[in-house]
């Protein structure tokens, strides 16, 4: 998967879809999982008939067809290793498979084939969806931009007035439509033909081209994909904004400050690849266990069959002890031994709400050492609340009256804080009357006319600050000054409520903490024996507040997405093995670098979801650490099986080279000792055992 990733370069801006485009793989898309599907098809139908004793005619063709579809692909791949002089388990599995067709055992060999084939399948579908998704990454970011200021270069088409003279750097302002100043020209032209120094108009409601700084306009700008912040941000002149972010209402000039090839969310695609390649040394440490226990079976097959026959053994005696040999020290127990907890795992955490991808991802979750939580959208809902209206002394409002003003003020409006003032009138039952003369100012507010009073909702450094108002001095303003500091010291949102120009009400708005988080921190601290941890890109008073909440004593604010894998890389150099709990673009980073990734599945972004090891489908944190404590109750059977596995498969091998083992005998306690372990594992599919899992979190949580 990781060789995937990284060979699969950034798409060149020309070669990208239209936006919208899908970029993921369908199921049946791929090859792997067409030959698989067949071949698994061709044992259920073949399994019965062998089993009720039906003429050979009936099921002999089926599973010929098992065998080829399955096994044709680690065949070719298996001599193709074999020609670079190594020797992998696959082609010993199709091997094994062929030995016990050879001697009878179709059902033996068949299951063998359907089983690497699903697996491989599987495999091949995630490597593709989790490339599709990085290289989608890259859609955020629009494939032109509008250049202005100067004169066109060739590439571009110039749709204003080309080649008019522009003023000095920063001199001229957007016009209110958008369009750009007078006297510059206009261009669009391919964002990796943009330079640093370029200056680019970016309209309302349009993607940010490149990386850069605010050098004219105002506007608000959602950064959620790269900061993980939930409200958009006010920006003006001097600000920095990133690529993908999405403008709001205003228009902005922007300075370019970065190549489009080192803009952060260019930066997050690699960081995502660099991190999943990370995992390619386990996975060649397997390789490297695979090939000494492929060449010891096949060596020992091969002595088993030659060495008596160079001392005048017979031939078919001789070769049926062989083929003994290979059959029971065949891996079916030991594959057994290891996927039936791990899948039965899977499946009872699947039917709670919790898809985790792979068998190596569940066993993965039982080992992690220190938990890493995201903010917005994990730890919180993810959206703006109403939490408190602070009253100015002496407004002559009460707090229904305020709100219901502010609701009528804000209804005609988009922005996530009107919908959350709109919202908290409704819940209390207020009706919010009709808005005349509605108006807004990016960077400001609104304002409209409600039941004759002008009445204006928006940012206190602008409502309260700006100094023109009538009263701008007044006691007033003071208070209402006080109740702001009062309200973002706390780690809230404040906006101010003016009714005619005096500030009558402070609206204090936080994202709200999910339904038993608390719950799921002492848990997951419990289990991993370690305090988790903050991570966000939200600023450090409303992290510290959550943090708080949430009983969460380390926070670690206002993290860009590569800070967030500096400090998961650090811990893993300490020897941690790191869970990562997040929902964004600007966590996928995260997500691919530590031990193990959790998105949550319903407010997740796609790169989060794909990047991924595990979703949290119905966003409830609770099944996070009861997961944590499945995986370590599937580990404790994977090693029970292993053991059972190897002791019968070491008996019977020892059996077979000391003495005589009859075929039927090696037959009956190889697939006894596969049947053995493949009914210890299947344990885990009960319901049982998931309550069991909630229950060893509990005390836990109760400790905590």
């Amino acid at each position: 998967m990781s060789a995937a990733l990284v060979e699969d370069r950034p798409t060149p801006v020309a070669e990208r879809p239209a936006p919208g485009t899908a970029r993921r793989t369908a199921f049946t898309a791929l090859p792997e999982v067409r030959w698989a599907a067949l071949s698994a098809l061709a044992f259920l139908l073949a399994f019965p008939l062998d089993l009720a004793g039906a003429p050979a005619w009936t099921w002999g063709p089926l599973y010929a067809v098992c065998y080829a579809a399955g096994g044709w692909d680690p065949a070719v791949a298996g001599l193709s290793a074999l020609r670079g002089k190594t020797l992998d388990v696959d082609l010993l599995m199709v091997v094994a498979a062929l030995g016990a067709a050879a001697i009878g055992q179709f059902l033996d060999g068949g299951l063998l084939i359907v089983i690497f084939a699903v697996s491989g399948a599987l495999e091949a579908l995630a490597t593709e969806r989790t490339a599709a998704s990085v290289r989608g990454l890259l859609d955020l970011a629009p494939a032109t931009a509008v250049r202005v200021g100067g004169t066109p270069r060739p590439g571009g088409t110039a749709p204003g007035v080309e080649g008019a003279p522009s003023g000095p750097e920063g001199a001229a302002t957007v016009r209110p439509d958008g369009g750009a100043p007078a006297g510059t020209a206009e261009e669009v032209v391919p964002v990796a033909a943009l330079r640093i120094g370029d200056t680019v108009l970016v309209r309302p409601g349009e993607r940010l081209p490149a990386d850069g700084t605010v050098v004219g306009g105002a506007s608000e700008v959602d950064q959620a994909t790269i900061t993980g912040e939930p409200l958009p941000v006010p920006v003006g002149a001097g600000d920095t904004v990133f690529a993908g972010t999405l403008n709001g209402t205003g228009a902005l000039r922007v300075r370019v400050d970065r190549d489009a090839s080192e803009s952060v969310i260019a930066r997050i695609v690699a960081l995502v690849e660099e991190a999943s390649a990370t995992k390619a040394p386990t996975q060649l440490f397997i390789e490297r266990i695979e090939q000494r226990y492929s060449v010891g079976v096949v060596l020992a097959t091969l002595a088993l069959f030659a060495v008596p026959l160079a001392f005048g053994a017979d031939f078919t005696p001789t070769l049926l002890r062989a083929m003994t040999f290979m059959i029971v020290a065949s891996p079916c127990a030991v594959v057994l031994a290891t996927m039936p907890p791990l899948l039965s795992a899977i499946a009872n955490a699947g039917r709670h709400g919790v898809l985790v991808k792979s068998a190596v991802v569940m066993e993965r979750l039982g080992e992690v050492t220190r938990a890493a939580l995201d903010k917005t959208g994990t730890l919180t809902e993810g959206t703006p609340r109403l939490a408190e209206v602070r009253l100015v002394p002496g407004s002559g409002f009460d707090e229904s009256a305020v709100l219901a003003a502010a609701a009528a003020a804000e209804h005609p409006s988009e922005h996530p804080l009107a919908r959350a003032v709109v919202s908290a009138a409704r819940e209390r039952g207020l009706t919010p009357a009709e808005a005349e003369d509605f108006r807004s100012v990016p960077g400001r507010g609104v304002s409209a006319v409600v039941r004759g009073r002008v009445v204006e909702v928006g940012r206190p450094d602008a409502l309260l600050d700006a100094g023109d108002g009538p009263d701008a001095g007044s006691g007033a303003h003071a208070l209402a000054r006080e109740l702001v500091a009062e309200a973002e010291a706390g780690g809230r949102t404040a906006v101010v409520v003016l009714a005619d120009g005096a500030p009558v009400a402070v609206l204090c708005l936080t994202d709200r903490l999910r339904p038993g988080a608390a719950a799921a921190v002492s848990a997951l601290g419990g289990l991993t024996g370690n305090a988790p941890v903050l991570l966000t890109g939200d600023n450090p008073r409303a992290a510290g507040r959550l943090a708080a909440e949430a009983g969460i004593g380390e926070v670690r604010a206002g993290l860009l997405p590569e800070e967030k894998v500096a400090a998961v890389r650090a811990w893993s150099r300490a020897g941690e093995r790191v869970l990562v709990v997040g929902d964004g673009v600007n966590d996928a980073p995260a997500l691919a670098a530590a031990h193990c990734g959790v998105a949550m599945g319903r407010a997740g972004s796609d790169l989060a979801l794909e990047t991924a090891d595990a979703v949290v489908v119905r966003d409830e944190l609770a099944t996070v650490p009861a997961v944590v404590a499945l995986s370590r109750r599937a580990r404790r059977l994977v090693i029970q099986n292993l053991v059972i596995a190897s002791v019968c498969i070491g008996a019977l091998v020892v059996w077979d080279l000391a003495g005589h083992l009859p075929l039927p005998l090696g037959v009956a306690g190889h697939e006894g000792s596969t049947v053995l372990v493949g009914l210890n594992g299947l344990r885990l599919l009960r319901e049982q055992a998931w309550h069991r899992a909630c229950a060893a979190a509990e005390p836990v949580r109760r400790a905590g």
